[in-house]
């Protein structure tokens, strides 16, 4: 009869991870790798913990006018632009806000991802955060996601070429303080709406959905100063995509993409080295010691038919390179585009939210599970 490790004795073990973690990025790339190792650990802990989540809300909002996930998420969003936007507009050369352009591929795609997210219940950082809580689901969708991002960036001047807009932001169109007030006026529109169409008895943010927007807000804003870019998920997945097609013997250097410099110097560093691949590492690492945190820790049970199993990889697949034509997921182009002024997010949301209605349509059709594991199919806030 196998020995059970004492809950006290477990929890050492999750601390002492924790700390090999960030001593170890420091020792690899100094002390803002180290930093944002952290930062990642926090925002790891606070989805899983407090089980605040993007895929998910969006998905009960639909089908139970549950609205309480949906508005922490634009409180989370407004707390980040209420800070973003004067530390943008005080710091310009150092900060970096997450702008992109509106273009044909980046709305159709924003689309195809909202449905696909809602196949594998999971959006980037919930595929991460449901995957490195110990969910075989999230992690097979996390493989699709990883591969289906770095074809994404094969095929991602073409779909540009397309045709877009140039880069608009708030602040260029408005100004910086009117700006930053045209987003909480949109916030708040929003909030209005989903408030009004939700059920009278979930229209109340519950005291862990307030806590977790606030940390989450603190945490953006953190990546924002130390990494001096915007919090992001799809690049870094991305870029591990890539190095693994390398170690391959893929001559990932000569497509375009990789070709560019900034791109070509991260291919040949250490991913400890990449900002994006740091809060990536630290997101897994924060949602597996919250889960194994727990005296109980929730079993991730699936079982699933092998068409579903092939279903899941391809809706990753799908869902990472859609995410990477569309210049971001629900953090990279919803969360942080809207908090740091760029119009892509808007459009990107609404495109992505029709897309996520389109995929609970479609979810029944194609899943055929006997049962599937809490963090995907429980329709929590989580993922």
């Amino acid at each position: 009869m196998s020995a059970v490790l004492p809950i006290s004795a477990r929890r050492a073990g999750l601390v002492l991870l924790g700390m090999v973690l960030v001593v170890g990025s420091f020792a690899t790339a100094g002390p803002r790798a180290a930093l944002l190792m952290l930062v990642g650990l926090g925002l790891g802990l606070v989805l899983e913990g407090l089980r605040f989540g993007f895929a998910g809300p969006w998905r009960v909002m639909v089908t139970e006018r549950d609205g309480r996930g949906l508005l922490a998420q634009f409180l989370a969003i407004g707390l980040t632009a209420l800070v973003a936007f004067p530390l943008l507009a005080t710091f310009p050369e150092e900060l970096t806000g997450a702008h992109a352009p509106v273009g044909v591929a980046m709305i159709a795609f924003a689309f195809v991802f909202g449905a696909m997210m809602q196949i594998v219940m999971g959006c980037g950082s919930g595929t991460l955060v449901n995957a490195g809580s110990g969910n075989l689901l999230a992690l097979v969708a996390l493989f699709g996601f990883i591969a289906g991002s770095f074809f994404g960036t094969l095929h991602l001047p073409w779909w540009t070429g397309l045709g877009s807009l140039p880069v608009y932001t708030l602040q260029g169109l408005f100004g910086n303080g009117a700006g930053l007030g045209v987003t909480l006026f949109g916030l708040a529109g929003l909030s209005t709406l989903v408030y009004s169409r939700s059920a009278p008895e979930k229209r109340r943010i519950p005291r862990r959905l307030w806590l977790a927007a606030v940390l989450i807000a603190a945490l953006a804003l953190l990546n924002l100063v130390i990494a001096g870019q915007s919090w992001g998920v799809v690049y870094g997945l991305g870029l591990w995509g890539a190095k693994f097609a390398q170690a391959a013997g893929m001559d990932v250097a000569a497509s375009t993409f990789w070709s560019s410099s900034g791109h070509a110097v991260r291919l040949q560093q250490s991913v400890l080295t990449d900002v994006t691949s740091l809060t990536n590492i630290g997101l897994l690492a924060g949602a597996f010691l919250a889960m194994r945190w727990k005296p109980s820790p929730d079993p991730q049970v699936a079982a699933l038919s092998a068409t579903s199993w092939g279903l899941v990889l391809l809706a990753g697949v799908i869902m990472g390179y859609s995410a990477r034509v569309a210049l971001g997921c629900n953090v990279g182009a919803f969360f942080s585009g809207v908090s740091t002024g760029s119009l892509h997010g808007w459009v990107w949301f609404v495109a992505a939210f029709a897309g996520s209605y389109a995929g609970l349509q479609l979810r029944p059709r194609l899943m055929r599970a006997a049962a599937v594991s809490r963090g995907m199919a429980t329709g929590g806030q989580g993922s």
